[in-house]
């Protein structure tokens, strides 16, 4: 029987790769209307994708260049889906 092993998506940038470490920590989700990242505001889910991005650099990455991806993609997000109607709390 032919085995394999899952291998990893091919990330072609560094934004893309931090995109990736984010979501699989759960930092952050996409809106299943819309398709925009959404910051889940976790702190311990932020920490686990530095953790990740500290231990699993992109090849000729260093470990500052990494972090600082992980760091842009988040400052670069809101925790909203810009498209999606206010809640109705948000209203009030």
């Amino acid at each position: 029987m032919l085995m394999t092993k899952q291998r990893r998506p091919a990330i072609r940038t560094l934004r893309g790769w931090a995109i990736h470490v984010l979501n699989e920590a759960g930092a952050i989700r996409e809106c299943e209307e819309h398709g925009w990242m959404q910051d889940r505001a976790d702190p311990h889910a932020r920490e686990r994708a530095f953790d990740i991005a500290r231990r699993d650099l992109p090849e000729g990455v260093s470990r500052e260049a990494a972090e600082a991806a992980v760091r842009d993609v988040l400052d670069s997000i809101g925790d909203t889906c810009p498209e999606c109607p206010p809640d109705e709390e948000d209203r009030r």
